[in-house]
């Protein structure tokens, strides 16, 4: 068999088998895994603007997902679907043109959509939730919120979180 790879591949592969062997397999924890996943998510956004996507997750299980698009049926925004991406709106501006769905909304939807209850569930976001997004989060029964980057609309949402006692912490991922 030939030798086609680098020295560093080599070394690459070698490190792995030791590692399997010596029973140090890394894995990431809980959290970066969901993440992740929410950020796999996101890559099915058809919004132009900004591409978000959340996981909810009970005893660390998946029970939904959801990204950002608009409503089923209807045509996306890459296709001229929403208006306000389509001008091209400042960010913040305009919200109520906007015909996208959030991804947190999503994921709750599609989980009622399937009969399946998100009560003292785990929400991971990409985006930490708008106030919309935060008063569904407090009605649907979900526990905790998990976002990766800050949104900079979200201080009243923030507020009603912690009012409604629910966990919401940071976790990024690249």
């Amino acid at each position: 068999m030939p030798n086609e790879g680098s020295f560093e591949e080599l070394h690459e592969k070698v490190q792995a088998v030791l590692a399997q062997l010596s029973g140090k397999l890394e894995r990431p924890c809980w959290d970066e895994y969901f993440m992740r996943l929410a950020k796999v998510a996101s890559l099915r956004s058809n919004c132009i603007k900004r591409k978000v996507a959340a996981i909810i997750v009970r005893d660390r299980r998946v029970i939904s997902t959801g990204y950002n698009g608009t409503p089923r049926g209807t045509r996306n925004c890459y296709e001229g679907g929403c208006p306000r991406c389509n001008e091209m709106a400042d960010s913040g501006t305009r919200l109520d043109d906007c015909l996208c769905s959030h991804g947190e909304e999503n994921a709750i939807v599609q989980a009622a959509y399937h009969g399946v209850s998100v009560k003292d569930a785990t929400l991971y976001t990409t985006f930490a939730p708008c106030l919309m997004c935060t008063k569904m989060i407090i009605n649907a029964g979900i526990r905790e919120v998990v976002y990766n980057v800050d949104y900079p609309l979200n201080e009243a949402s923030f507020r009603l979180i912690q009012e409604a006692g629910i966990i919401c912490r940071q976790f990024k991922v690249e």
